[in-house]
C-alpha cells in the first residue's frame, strides 16, 4: 500500500549490506525474505538518483499520482479491498506471464534486446495501479437520439470523435494495461445487456484500422500494450491506440476494472541497442493515430525516466 515506506525499507537495506551491518540469521524465511529484498535491489534505479531520505520524501510529496498509499473505504464496503486485491494480482500474474511471451517475440526480432527486459519490470515494481473505473449513463433516456456527431454506423468515415462519447481516443501510457469485461448497469443499478451493440471498447490498429467493439468472453482477460512498452522494445510493439464508445439509450452506465502495469519512478527508459527514435515510433505509424493522441516523440525523450515521461505525458493532455 505504501511505496514511499517499500523504497526506504530497500534503502536501509542496502546502506546496511553496504556497511556490513546485516545480521546473520539462518532462519528460512528470513533467508527468504533477505533474496526478494536483493532481488528488489537490482531493480530499483532510484538508489542511483536520490541522495537521501528527506529527499524521495520531498518527491513522494509533488507526486502523490505514484507515491500515495491506497484509501479503502473500509466502513462504507470493507469488501472492496481483498476483493480488488484478489482479481488485481489474478491480473498482474497473467500480466508478467504476457510479457515474457512479449520478450521472446521482441528477442527473436532484435538482437540488441536484453532478454527478459518486460517480464522483469513487471515483475518488480511496485508501481502497478488497479483502478475501477465508471462510465455515467447519459440523461437523455430517448432511445433515438444518438450519442455521436459523427455517422451513426461502424464503418463510420475519418471522424474519430464518434467512436470516444464515453472516452476519447488515447494511449496508455505504461506498460501493459490488463482489463476485465465490462458490466452495464440500469438506473436502478441492476446488471443488464448493454441495448447498444455498438457502444462499448474500440481499438485502432497500427495502420488505423478501427477494431471494435471489442466483446470479451466471461471470464476472460483483455491486455493493451501501453507506451512504454513501446520504448523498451523499440517499437516492435506499438501503444493500442483506444476509445469507449457511449451508449445511445440513456439510463444505461459501464463499469469495469483495470490494472496499468508500468515502472517505478526512476525506472530508465531506455531503447534496445541498435534500435532508433525514429524505429519506436516512424512517421507512418504517427499518420495512422487518431488525431487526439499525441505522437509518443513529443513528449519521450531520450535520457529521460518512467516519471518524466509520465509528467510530460500528463502536461501534454491536462
Amino acid at each position: 500500500d505504501d511505496l514511499v515506506e517499500s523504497m526506504l525499507q530497500r534503502r536501509r537495506y542496502n546502506a546496511a549490506s553496504q556497511l556490513g551491518d546485516g545480521d546473520n540469521d539462518n532462519d528460512e524465511s528470513h533467508v527468504h525474505g533477505k533474496q526478494q529484498m536483493e532481488e528488489l535491489l537490482k531493480w530499483d534505479e532510484s538508489l542511483n538518483q536520490i541522495q537521501n531520505e528527506e529527499e524521495l520524501r520531498q518527491l513522494a510529496n509533488a507526486n502523490p499520482a505514484f507515491f500515495a498509499p491506497n484509501v479503502w473505504p473500509s466502513k462504507s464496503l470493507p469488501e472492496l479491498e481483498n476483493a480488488l486485491k484478489e482479481m488485481g494480482q489474478l491480473i498482474h500474474r497473467v500480466g508478467v506471464y504476457l510479457a515474457k511471451c512479449c520478450d521472446s517475440y521482441v528477442a527473436a526480432r532484435c538482437p540488441g534486446y536484453n532478454p527478459n527486459t518486460l517480464e522483469n519490470i513487471l515483475l518488480h515494481s511496485k508501481c502497478c495501479k488497479a483502478r475501477l473505473l465508471h462510465y455515467f449513463a447519459r440523461d437523455d433516456t430517448s432511445d433515438n437520439n444518438n450519442v455521436d456527431d459523427g455517422d451513426n454506423n461502424n464503418s463510420g468515415g475519418s471522424d474519430d470523435t464518434q467512436f470516444s462519447s464515453w472516452c476519447g481516443w488515447h494511449n496508455d501510457h505504461g506498460s501493459l494495461t490488463g482489463l476485465v469485461p465490462a458490466m452495464y448497469h440500469d438506473e436502478n443499478g441492476n446488471i443488464v445487456q448493454c441495448p447498444d451493440e455498438d457502444a462499448g471498447l474500440y481499438i485502432k490498429s497500427r495502420n488505423g484500422d478501427l477494431v471494435g467493439p471489442v466483446k470479451l468472453p466471461e471470464n476472460a482477460l483483455a491486455f493493451q500494450v501501453g507506451e512504454t512498452m513501446q520504448v523498451h522494445t523499440g517499437g516492435w510493439l506499438h501503444a493500442t491506440p483506444h476509445a469507449v464508445r457511449g451508449c445511445k439509450k440513456g439510463g444505461i452506465s459501464r463499469s469495469t476494472f483495470a490494472v496499468f502495469m508500468e515502472p517505478e519512478y526512476h525506472s530508465s527508459m531506455d531503447l534496445p541497442a541498435g534500435r532508433s527514435v525514429s524505429d519506436t515510433q516512424c512517421e507512418e505509424a504517427e499518420k495512422s493515430l487518431p488525431k487526439t493522441v499525441r505522437t509518443l516523440r513529443s513528449r519521450w525523450k531520450l535520457g529521460m525516466n518512467f516519471g518524466e515521461f509520465s509528467e510530460a505525458t500528463f502536461a501534454a493532455f491536462h
